[in-house]
């Protein structure tokens, strides 16, 4: 169904191959160091990579969504921190690409789309993770700028970026229908960051509370108008949710071609384990799960960037089922290798706690359901 063409297999095979000879070597130094690689924003942006997701009158290289999650892939297949990175930059600016103006695009794009900042989205607060309404954030404005006050939590690149995509009550009685959306900078009066959060998995990526205190942002800074900020976070999340179906592909990818080759050496009762039919059936059906995987995250980036009736669900299928399939995958790779697998000096334990993120981020597996069976069913 997806036959890709020439341009975009060389593509594949480029970013492939600066998975596999820049990202993949320190790959376990950052997991271990639990440090934000800025060698690797650095080789990001020396490649144009980070400039996918924007377009080229912004300084970026135009690419398609499926362009962009077959990078994520191949970069998620050997370190899903390094994929981060590009997940992010897609994430936090996706709110300015669709709600903001002319100017607010030239003023902001461009720093993104090159490298120079980092971007990040910051929706989830200690009380409202899948429950938006219950945001505590405030926005009030006052004369030409908005007085922000509150907390988010588990912000990734939050420690990181200079560029913010934030969401906040401007009129706490409507509900969802009260938020809106703001591009924050870094340096902002009032703007702080909080906490840093010790993970499971991609410890390389910088995790935090972000606080604001009497916030100073701009009224010009106010992203399409007040009250739109819930509808902006769900568009926003339709568009992207493909990409971390894309790392959870990745990961799952990058597991089972380990494991097989590790399968083809070790030896067991006098031959390779790999000549074991328990075992070439388990990795029969993780390949099935894999090849499916791919099948879906590509048809939803089609389908996302077309702009296709149900886009919506079936990137929320996309998400969903690679993610699981990455968890399952991984945790069955990590069995299949035995001991080993669960050694940090082999990387198939790394890969387990990565991919477990995959399936909560960006709206839980549990919440894509709900995104789904809605689309099918209609009703609230």
């Amino acid at each position: 169904m997806y036959e890709l063409n020439e341009e975009t297999k060389m593509f594949q095979m480029s970013i492939r191959d600066f998975a596999k000879n820049v990202v993949e070597p320190r790959a376990m130094e950052i997991d271990e160091s639990g440090e934000f690689p800025w060698d690797m924003v650095e080789k990001l942006r020396e490649n144009d990579i980070l400039g996918l997701p924007f377009e080229e009158k912004y300084g970026g290289q135009g690419a398609d969504l499926l362009t962009l999650c077959i990078a994520t892939e191949e970069l998620a297949k050997v370190c899903v921190n390094t994929s981060l990175i590009l997940g992010c930059q897609e994430l936090g600016s996706t709110p300015i690409k669709l709600g903001a103006n002319e100017d607010q695009k030239m003023k902001y794009l461009p720093s993104l789309a090159s490298g120079e900042k980092l971007a990040a989205f910051g929706l989830t607060e200690p009380e409202a993770g899948s429950d938006a309404a219950s945001m505590k954030s405030r926005a009030v404005k006052k004369g030409d700028k908005y007085i922000l006050n509150g907390q988010k939590c588990f912000i990734t690149n939050g420690g990181t970026a200079e560029t913010f995509s934030i969401f906040a009550m401007t009129d706490p009685e409507k509900g969802v229908r009260g938020i809106s959306a703001f591009i924050v900078e870094k340096d902002f009066p009032g703007f702080t960051i909080g906490k840093h959060e010790n993970k499971l998995g991609i410890r390389g990526s910088s995790t935090t509370e972000l606080i604001f205190e009497d916030c100073e942002v701009p009224a010009e800074n106010l992203l399409w108008e007040e009250g739109k900020g819930f509808t902006l976070a769900m568009m926003t999340l339709d568009r992207t949710r493909s990409s971390i179906g894309a790392q959870g592909l990745g990961v799952a990818a990058g597991a089972l071609e380990y494991a097989i080759g590790y399968m083809k050496e070790r030896v067991q009762f006098g031959r390779p384990i790999a000549a074991l039919q328990g075992l070439q059936f388990m990795v029969a059906d993780l390949a099935m799960l894999v090849e499916a995987s791919r099948s879906l995250v590509y048809r939803a980036a089609t389908a996302v960037e077309n702009e296709e009736p149900g886009f919506s669900a079936l990137s929320a299928m996309a998400k969903c089922f690679a993610t699981d399939t990455a968890m399952r995958v991984t945790t069955d790779c990590v069995q299949l290798m035995g001991g080993y697998g669960y050694m940090k000096e082999y990387p198939m334990e790394r890969m387990m706690r990565d991919a477990k993120i995959t399936q909560i981020y960006e709206g839980t597996n549990q919440i894509q359901r709900v995104v789904i069976s809605r689309a099918l069913l209609g009703g609230k």
